[in-house]
């Protein structure tokens, strides 16, 4: 499956937890102790009543399998890319100079494109009856063929109703009726670290993918137990526009290659998340695992049936959380709010009046204390809804009313350039970019988000999360200095970044 910045992996053997941590009851209740004291063995009737708390814990995973496994379906994907190819002397050689004798030679009779098949395996779980499958946006992203294997050995073709880019969910339909719907969904907010796991997938494409594979590996999803591991995990993105792996659930429970869309349930046969990805160096479960909350998916569900845009709301604004420093400057008795850095130009938050420096106590009656608790809350928000914001302003409180806006594909768009120059586009250091980018907090300049392959930046060998803080001996901490300094740029540039001094080339 596919893979984003560093050993995180976008997921597409049962451990026995709860024998495990019976038998390290048993083991407290051994014949002696380190210390070399005597501790009593446990009776006849003690150790029948763990004998029979390890037997129903085993019979709620049964009865949790039994129950939902008929609802857990296998996704696999096909998507055809066209690929031009040219002939060349030797495939080695890559880019030579026989190859613009050979573009030229073929003209406008160069062969045709050449057609390769990419394949993809991912899980999803039935919502509805009618044939509706809840899985990830990234599991069926650009195919151009869904097929989806039932737990009892069926297909169907699969047909996209809709998708979210942002929550990495999609709504898939295939033509069937009366089939087995989950139970229930659950309720994510009342999750809690070390409450029980379970999840259910497709690891591996081990429920089959079409043809006699199915038939020798058994159409059935794969059931693994864990426990929630901690809760509001954020995953780094590899875009700013791209997916948004923030408040996630962790969970212990084996999540691999194959079981992105599958649920993670409770002990209650809930679905409590949607298996998203996995941390790990092996790419395969290293017990850590994470899961888009329920509760988040319930939120667009309706959205994505109906094959509807998902609106998020959005304030306008560039934040960050009040740290020490910015707590004493402003002589705060508590870190609780989040800092204005920036108000964008032409938002919500300008035509409201909100000031850079403010800093935001409370959102639509809710107190915040941390930035990415006031970015769930606001993405959540009906787009149109006029919210009161209590700020801290010089001193004093006061409340802005906010008409919530539409939150647009890229946030960075006032303080990143649209044009690009000499191939590159830059932003401003946001927090967001420092940690998509893994950049220090005393590292100033703009960094690059976006290089042309084929410009003089890429010939000089500039890369996106590179960070510019001079121009032929100008320096640049700010999109305006950037601005500036390209704009008296003659002939080649000397352009320094945080890893040296590069020549940037004036384009012929």
């Amino acid at each position: 499956m596919k893979r984003f910045s560093g050993w995180i992996t976008l997921a597409a053997v049962l451990s026995v937890v709860g024998a495990g941590m019976f038998a390290t009851h048993g083991e407290l209740w051994s014949g002696s102790s380190p210390m070399g004291r005597s501790v009593l063995a446990p009776s006849s009737a003690q150790a029948a009543q763990g004998t029979s708390a390890a037997e129903s814990l085993e019979q709620a995973f049964v009865r949790i399998g039994e129950e939902v496994g008929p609802a857990v379906v296998s996704i696999s994907t096909e998507q055809i890319e066209q690929v031009q190819r040219y002939f060349r002397v030797h495939p080695f050689f890559g880019e030579g100079p026989f190859e613009d004798f050979f573009r030229e030679f073929y003209g406008d009779n160069a062969p045709s494109p050449k057609e390769f098949k990419r394949f993809g395996l991912g899980s999803g779980v039935i919502i509805d009856g009618r044939g509706f499958i809840l899985t990830n946006e990234h599991v069926v992203a650009d195919a151009d063929k869904i097929t989806v294997t039932l737990a009892d050995g069926r297909e169907f073709a699969g047909e996209v109703k809709g998708k979210d880019l942002r929550s990495d969910l999609a709504v898939i339909k295939i033509d069937a009726k009366n089939l087995p719907a989950v139970p229930r969904l659950g309720d994510s907010d009342n999750v809690k670290p070390g409450q029980w796991a379970l999840a259910l997938g497709n690891p591996f494409g081990l429920m089959g993918y079409g043809g006699a594979s199915q038939q020798v590996l058994g159409p059935e999803p794969t059931l693994t137990v864990g426990v929630i591991s901690a809760l509001h995990r954020r995953l780094p993105r590899p875009a700013q526009s791209d997916r948004d792996y923030s408040d996630l659930l962790q969970t212990d429970a084996a999540i691999n290659p194959g079981n992105s869309g599958g649920p993670l349930l409770n002990m209650q046969g809930e679905v409590v998340g949607i298996n998203v990805a996995i941390l790990t160096s092996s790419r395969g479960s290293e017990g850590v695992g994470f899961a888009v909350p329920i509760n988040r998916a319930k939120a667009v569900l309706d959205s994505l049936i109906e094959g509807r845009k998902v609106l998020y709301g959005w304030l306008g604004i560039q934040i960050q959380d009040i740290t020490q420093d910015v707590a004493e400057y402003y002589g705060l008795t508590d870190r609780e709010g989040v800092l204005v850095y920036q108000v964008l130009p032409d938002g919500p938050a300008q035509h409201s009046g909100l000031k850079d420096g403010d800093i935001i106590k409370s959102f639509d009656g809710k107190p915040i204390r941390s930035s990415r608790e006031l970015v769930d809350l606001v993405g959540r928000t009906k787009v149109g809804w006029r919210a009161p914001v209590e700020v801290l302003r010089e001193g004093k409180r006061t409340t802005v009313n906010v008409e919530i806006g539409e939150r647009p594909m890229d946030t960075n768009v006032a303080s990143s350039t649209s044009e690009a120059w000499r191939g590159i586009k830059v932003a401003e250091l946001t927090p967001q970019l420092r940690e998509q980018f893994e950049l220090p907090q005393d590292l100033a300049g703009v960094v690059i988000t976006d290089v042309d392959p084929n410009s003089p930046a890429s010939e000089s060998h500039l890369q996106p999360g590179d960070v510019i803080n001079e121009i032929n001996r100008m320096p640049v901490e700010s999109i305006q200095d950037y601005r500036q300094a390209i704009g008296k740029v003659q002939g080649n540039a000397l352009v320094r970044t945080a890893r040296g001094y590069v020549v940037v080339k004036a384009a012929p």
